[in-house]
């Protein structure tokens, strides 16, 4: 008997929780565990307890509580604990029975939901949540924007202070806001879904005109309570930015201190152990994810160099953040000791508003955009661009070949490849060898032919939700007796050539061939292709539709966001590696 269980827990238990399976099995957790479970297939138990030292890494998205016979389970404690509720309409008290959840609610909140925030640990006091938005009137905010433009245009030394905020156009819900993430868990309505999946989603307007200021030399520093990674995929430099609370999309090396950054979601927050090692031949550590849980302290590098820029700066201009959580909160302020000013703004009021020069009360981006005019800047496309690895291996077998194709990622056999929903392999010039569709990952094909045999195989993979386009081929030309020529591009010029191309044709789907390894019985073979392009219209706070496109339109809560484009994951001086 399988009963699947979706949600998060808003209120949980302080003290010891038992999960009795009767009369299988029982266990105890402590209640230094908010979740516990065994590998999927297998018995899970959980605990609902309130401290979040040691938090295990299971997401609460979808968990399976599989038992042996059809008796239901019984979750007892000691003390009485309090209610516990689940998004699904499930509530549980002691020994009261599980009941199963909705799947096509279960399968929705497992794509489309946002991990790190079912990931946190509990936290009672939240500050101020849910606060009114307040909107300048246009005459106001015009005179506010054309103000802001002049206190960039003659700053010497801007650092811009971000928050959810300038995210909420990417379709990633913020915190504070009236459907924010902790509003609607303190109303008991738990985490709110993405618009895309987190993987997904793209740089806004303002992120994207934050990478032009730092390109025209007006930005020298920028400063990131955000995990969503959108600051990197936008381009903007490594070593210019300080993700205080770390990236979702990032795991680091605790001995070298090498960088990673993945196009797939880490499986872990709390600074704790991945499932990948470093790929430096003289390290080999085991990685470590980058976010913080409440209890986890700054990291010292990033704190550092973000205080010392906010001393550095003339202008701190804080975009898209309340100004609630320390200390980051405080940082800002340090300008205005050595003479600074500091600009802020943000839909709703913050603690900070008293001492700031400037308070704009407005969308993000529609101000930015109106400085950008101003500045006469352009605002740059955003170019997403994705990676593929093809490994064909073969084994002689008499007048035979075994052969195995296997479709991977560049960050490991392993990881998982969110960007592809499935692969058409199709053989056009032989009809005795029969097409497949390839669903599920690893992406594999094994077959066997003549060794004298040449055919020509195209591999056509289907990506997934958020791409702007449906699919992407590739043409491969096999001959088992011929080995080919290994070379290896610049990757910086193709994937330049890349970025290019998309922007002049104004369509996603391009691709190219960076590297190629032949060995005797192996051809190893990575691939980049452009998987979204977004162009953004600073006048009307708009992206620009293009014609003949071939693509899905997804609507944004501000603008309409035409997506066809990749995320040009730049390394950079603190060995950052894609």
């Amino acid at each position: 008997m399988v009963m699947h269980l979706s949600g998060n827990v808003n209120y949980l238990c302080r003290y010891w929780v038992q999960v009795q399976l009767p009369p299988r099995r029982a266990t105890r957790v402590p209640s230094a565990a908010r979740w516990r479970a065994c590998p999927p297939a297998s018995l899970v138990f959980l605990a609902f307890v309130s401290s979040p030292t040691t938090a295990a890494a299971l997401p609460a998205r979808r968990l399976q509580l599989s038992t042996l016979s059809p008796r239901r389970a019984l979750v007892t404690s000691h003390p009485a604990p309090r209610l516990l509720r689940c998004r699904g309409g499930l509530n549980w008290r002691s020994g009261h029975r599980f009941r199963r959840s909705n799947k096509k609610a279960v399968e929705k909140n497992q794509g489309m939901s946002l991990g790190y925030a079912e990931k946190l640990s509990y936290r009672e006091d939240l500050g101020s949540v849910g606060m009114p938005e307040m909107f300048d009137s246009p005459k106001l905010l015009q005179g506010k924007i054309e103000e802001l433009a002049i206190m960039v245009q003659k700053s010497k030394h801007l650092v811009v202070f971000t928050g959810a905020g300038i995210s909420t156009s990417s379709g990633i819900p913020d915190f504070r806001g009236p459907k924010g993430v902790w509003t609607l868990q303190r109303a008991g309505k738990g985490v709110p879904d993405a618009s895309l999946p987190f993987h997904r989603a793209a740089p806004t307007l303002t992120h994207m005109a934050l990478v032009e200021l730092e390109r025209a030399g007006l930005l020298k520093f920028v400063i990131s309570q955000n995990v969503d990674s959108l600051h990197l995929r936008s381009g903007f430099p490594r070593e210019k930015l300080a993700e205080l609370h770390g990236n979702s999309f990032k795991e680091t090396c605790p001995c070298c201190k090498t960088e990673y950054l993945r196009d797939f979601e880490i499986e872990t927050i709390g600074l704790k152990d991945t499932p990948r090692r470093c790929t430096d031949k003289n390290c080999g550590a085991r990685l470590k994810d980058t976010v913080l849980d409440w209890e986890d302290a700054l990291p010292p590098e990033e704190m550092n160099s973000a205080e010392e820029q906010c001393r550095a700066a003339d202008l701190v201009l804080c975009l898209g953040t309340s100004l609630q959580i320390t200390p980051a909160c405080n940082m800002p302020l340090m300008s205005i000791k050595n003479g600074g000013k500091v600009a802020i703004v943000n839909l709703q009021a913050t603690p900070k508003d008293k001492k700031a020069s400037l308070v704009i009360h407005g969308l993000v981006d529609k101000v930015i955009a109106g400085v950008m005019c101003i500045l006469n800047l352009r605002i740059p496309p955003y170019i997403r661009i994705d990676f593929i690895q093809l490994l064909l291996r073969h084994t002689v077998k008499k007048k035979c070949v075994r052969w195995t194709l296997r479709v991977t990622s560049i960050h490991g056999v392993r990881a998982p490849l969110p960007f592809l929903q499935s692969i058409e392999v199709s053989f056009p010039e032989r009809p005795d060898m029969k097409p497949v569709v390839l669903m599920e990952q690893p992406f594999s094909l094994q077959r066997e032919t003549s060794m004298t045999s040449k055919f020509f195989m195209l591999l056509t993979l289907n990506f997934s939700d958020g791409c702007g386009c449906s699919s992407s081929s590739i043409e491969c030309h096999v001959n088992f007796q011929n080995q080919k020529e290994s070379f290896v591009r610049d990757r910086s010029l193709v994937l330049q050539e890349l970025k290019c191309s998309a922007e002049r044709q104004c369509r996603s789907g391009q691709q190219s061939i960076l590297k190629r390894e032949s060995l005797p019985r192996a051809e190893t073979s990575t691939h980049a292709f452009v998987t979204n392009v977004v162009r953004y219209d600073a006048e009307d706070v708009k992206v620009v539709e293009p014609k003949g496109t071939w693509m899905d339109s997804s609507s944004s809560n501000l603008t309409k966001r035409h997506m066809e484009g990749p995320s040009g994951y730049s390394a950079s001086q603190k060995k950052l590696k894609s």
